[in-house]
């Protein structure tokens, strides 16, 4: 296809052939038979964003799964309304997600008897590590006399029983591409080859069998290290999920023991001590970051972080300027969906109070713009729109000035993956 009167972020002008990749982009280019022609007006055209960190099921399955946050339910009345009121799934399942506790303190079973006794009930907590059931959801999977409900998201032996309800993937896909998204990266860690998500829009990218999540009460710097080595051995990088600073520390020390595959990536980055940004530059290891929860969770870190370690928490221009190589992600269904209020959350880090959470951390539009430009293998070089790159663009009814200063979704236009245009407003 070709699309004529298309302003780079530069300010100039040109006509751009794209397909499978841009085959030419010039002043003026001449139309051949049957080639689809868009005008973009003088719009801004970019390179198609790509999502670095999300999970397709988790986050298709979201849309029908009430939200049950300290952004949606401040106490344990609202709760229990919320549970109250909710459509029962056809798995026969009430499903809530983002559960923090700063609603309604620690979920157990016995809380959530006593708000929706019932019906069978599943809450995830917002970090997607544990689900809280109440006895009625424990009965149906046979776990009467498990303690307190609370169970790891990642243990088989009991989410294999619940059906899994059918996910609203090309819904979830088609609204990625209203936010001019052209490619994303699964990172679900245990998504098996059989089992990955197809009617996608998107370009896809799947971590699995190479993303580790750590937790704290289980950190084994030998059994990492060893785990890190295998898959250098095969050749293929890895992916390890970093929330909290005991996890990086851990993680650097086993890829500083067994050495780095240049894809190697830190997911999250959540906490990261100064003293440790000098290891991430030495080990050239790309973090792969969500600013976007400064925006959306900084009040409850405000009182959950130490304020001598508030300046730790999701980094981006420190790292940036120290010289690691960054990429920026929303985790979706964890994290709003939307990678242009991630963009402004690293523009502005505002809770949503209003507090501006690390100033230093602050980046400019432009910056923030160019995180989102990365390709799946290669997330922090950012591509262009230029001969050879691939034929992934987003158009934006805006002019280059406007687009950095509003970051907003609503100015994406049109959506191309490989010369075809899969969104048009």
């Amino acid at each position: 296809m070709l699309i004529r009167r298309a302003t780079l972020l530069d300010g100039t002008v040109h006509d751009i052939r794209v397909g499978e990749t841009i085959e030419q982009v010039a002043a003026e280019l001449a139309g051949r038979p049957g080639e689809r022609v868009l005008d973009a007006a003088f719009g801004t055209v970019i390179p198609g964003l790509h999502d670095h960190h999300l999970h397709v099921y988790s986050a298709a399955a979201e849309q029908d799964s009430i939200r049950v946050g300290p952004a949606e339910v401040r106490d344990e009345a609202g709760l229990a309304r919320a549970l109250g009121t909710a459509a029962v799934g056809p798995d026969g399942w009430i499903r809530a997600v983002a559960y923090h506790n700063a609603v309604a303190g620690p979920l157990d079973r016995r809380l959530l008897d006593r708000l929706s006794p019932d019906v069978p009930v599943r809450v995830q907590h917002r970090s997607g590590v544990v689900w809280t059931l109440n006895s009625a959801g424990l009965v149906a999977l046979g776990l009467a006399d498990h303690p307190d409900g609370i169970l790891r998201s990642a243990d088989h032996t009991w989410s294999d029983a619940v059906q899994r309800r059918p996910a609203a993937v090309a819904q979830f896909s088609a609204r990625l591409a209203g936010y001019g998204v052209t490619g994303i990266t699964d990172a679900t860690p245990d998504l098996q080859s059989e089992d990955r998500p197809v009617g996608l829009r998107q370009r896809v990218h799947y971590l699995a069998p190479g993303k580790r999540i750590l937790h704290d009460d289980g950190l084994d710097l030998d059994g990492l290290s060893a785990w890190i080595a295998q898959r250098h051995r095969a050749g293929s990088p890895v992916a390890v999920h970093c929330v909290t600073a005991a996890q990086l520390v851990v993680t650097v020390a086993a890829l500083r023991a067994v050495g780095t595959h240049p894809g190697d990536r830190i997911e999250h980055a959540a906490m990261v001590p100064a003293d440790v940004i000098g290891d991430l530059v030495a080990l050239g290891v790309t973090v792969v970051t969500q600013p976007n929860f400064v925006a959306e969770r900084g009040d409850e870190y405000r009182t959950d972080v130490p304020p001598a370690e508030q300046d730790q928490l999701w980094r981006v221009a420190s790292l940036l300027e120290a010289g690691v190589p960054v990429a920026l992600s929303t985790d979706a269904p964890f994290g709003a969906a939307d990678p242009w209020a991630a963009m402004r959350a690293a523009v502005h880090r505002r809770s949503p109070r209003g507090v501006v959470l690390g100033p230093a951390e602050q980046i400019s539009g432009d910056r923030a713009l160019q995180l989102f430009f990365g390709s799946a293998t290669a997330p922090a070089r950012p591509r262009r729109v230029a001969a050879g790159e691939l034929g992934d663009l987003c158009l934006l009814a805006a002019s280059p000035q406007r687009v950095l200063e509003a970051l907003d979704a609503d100015l994406v236009a049109a959506t191309i993956v490989g010369g075809t245009v899969v969104f048009e407003r």
